[in-house]
């Protein structure tokens, strides 16, 4: 791995992720704002090693892989943060984490055999667009804590704000998901049969 600029801001959101979480959980007004603005300098992150890696021609296999996953990571950590303290729908949640993983695990198989699957434009969109729903909620979080601290307990509805957005972040996901399938069924194909290859010969060893 080069330690480019592009990777090093990915490393860097990586390692500012478990700072947000901690510092989410702490659930003080002061600590979830800390955290709102930890999140906001790690998703300027995405932005910036994308456009200095297209600018400068600083592209690598490494980045490719690690760039989107640095985003799932920071992005699956604060929906189930989310979903835990019930300000999202947790089946939406669940939607977006097991597309994720399908799709990085089909990405990891697709570097070891040689095929990287480049990001797909709708992929960018929708990880755009979960960014920016995130920052909408703790946006909305820190509004609460500071100018409403005694309102009640917010509970997920399918019709406001959050909602809709969600709705939308959690459609994106479905169809950014199977674009990726569709586009590359050969290496999902060969991804199943080398599963099959692998849990056969398991079988048969522990027989």
């Amino acid at each position: 791995m080069k330690l480019t600029v592009p990777n090093q801001l990915t490393l860097l959101r990586i390692f500012l992720t478990p700072i947000f979480i901690i510092l989410f959980l702490k659930r003080t007004p002061l600590h979830q704002l800390l955290a709102s603005i930890i999140y906001f300098i790690a998703s300027l992150t995405d932005w910036y090693d994308g456009w200095y890696a297209r600018k400068f021609g600083v592209i690598t296999r490494w980045g490719q892989f690690m760039d989107p996953l640095a985003d799932k990571i920071l992005v699956s950590s604060a929906l189930i943060l989310f979903a835990i303290q019930h300000y999202v729908f947790g089946w939406m949640v669940g939607i977006i984490i097991v597309r994720d993983f399908i799709v990085t695990s089909l990405r990891l198989y697709a570097l070891y055999v040689g095929k990287p699957i480049v990001t797909h434009i709708v992929a960018k969109w929708k990880t755009f667009a979960q960014m920016l729903t995130i920052f909408g909620i703790l946006i909305f979080i820190d509004f609460r804590n500071y100018m409403f601290p005694d309102a009640p307990p917010y509970t997920p509805q399918y019709f406001d704000v959050i909602g809709i957005a969600m709705a939308i972040v959690t459609l994106l996901t479905i169809i950014s998901g199977t674009i990726y399938l569709y586009e590359n069924w050969e290496v999902a194909l060969s991804a199943l049969r080398y599963l099959g290859r692998f849990f056969r010969g398991k079988a048969e060893s522990s027989g």
